[in-house]
């Protein structure tokens, strides 16, 4: 048997509604022979009498209750999926996944995803924590469609790379510690103090940071999570290097204090994504509201 034809399904539900064959035709703009002709189609494919046509209307049989009553969820359904595709196709919905690095502000995403939410409310953005290296092998392989990395990084074939933030590093410290205007490798170095874990991008910055100033102090502790660290610098338990950007909602918090680095240690990162032949509005939508969140080098004066 073959599928079945929307267009005769709903001639047929505009019948048990309206009641006759000449309301259905008049609502549905067609002319009263091809309504007759929805009809007997449509009994043909199901080899089953679907109306008892009546002097003043026609009536459903008990098989073409059924098939008005859950032809209508079909209908339904098929006006959904109708509206989602042209959605996607209008960039206004569509699930793009980003691979986040352990680097960006937790403090900054929400602020991202709001800002999208109002400019495109149907797009759903699925984040995922994963290090710059894997992101990158994964929109290579199709799995992430964009990612924010840690820059620079090695080119890899048809993926884009766009600089996107250079955020300074400062030093979140317990607020009863004694410290210096500045945060300098040599002080830091003889106390304690926490930083991200060494499977990140991060971690190398900073390990280059004490390098070369001639220290390899190790971390009190290396925690993947900026949240984590924040809190061990609110307990009064070590010092945290992290990005401006994440600790500045903290800069008047009673129990801890910041300072700029000295050298001054930046972080850049970069958004990558998959250049493909035909254009996806929902990650085009996500690449221009994480543009706007683009600086220089975010805090300098």
């Amino acid at each position: 048997m073959r599928n079945l034809n929307l267009d005769q399904l709903q001639t047929l539900v505009a019948i048990a509604d309206l009641g006759t064959f000449a309301a259905a035709a008049q609502a549905l703009h067609l002319a009263p022979p091809t309504v007759s002709l929805h009809i007997k189609e449509l009994e043909a494919r199901l080899d089953a009498v679907l109306l008892l046509r009546g002097r003043r209307q026609a009536e459903l049989t008990p098989a073409g209750q059924v098939l008005v009553e859950q032809g209508r969820k079909l209908l339904a359904a098929s006006d959904d999926l109708v509206e989602q595709v042209q959605r996607r196709a209008s960039g206004r919905e569509g699930l793009v996944r980003v691979g986040v690095s352990a680097g960006v502000s937790t403090r900054l995403l929400p602020l991202m995803l709001e800002a999208l939410s109002q400019r495109n409310p149907g797009v759903e953005v699925r984040l995922e924590a994963v290090g710059s290296a894997e992101s990158m092998r994964r929109l290579g392989g199709g799995t992430l469609d964009i990612a924010i990395v840690a820059s620079p990084q090695p080119a890899v074939a048809e993926i884009v790379l766009t600089p996107w933030r250079i955020d300074p590093m400062v030093a979140l410290l317990p607020a009863a510690w004694d410290v210096p205007d500045q945060v300098t490798p040599q002080w830091l170095s003889l106390r304690r103090w926490a930083s991200f874990s060494a499977s990140t991008q991060m971690h190398g910055l900073i390990s280059t940071w004490f390098g070369q100033a001639g220290y390899r102090p190790r971390p009190f502790l290396a925690l993947s999570y900026p949240g984590a660290l924040k809190s061990l610098a609110a307990a009064s338990q070590s010092a945290a290097l992290l990005p401006l950007e994440e600790v500045e909602d903290q800069q008047h918090a009673a129990d801890v204090q910041i300072r700029p680095l000295y050298p001054p240690l930046l972080r850049p990162m970069a958004v990558a994504h998959r250049q493909t032949a035909v254009p996806n509005p929902a990650v085009d939508s996500v690449l221009q509201v994480l543009a706007a969140f683009g600086s220089g080098v975010a805090g300098a004066e």
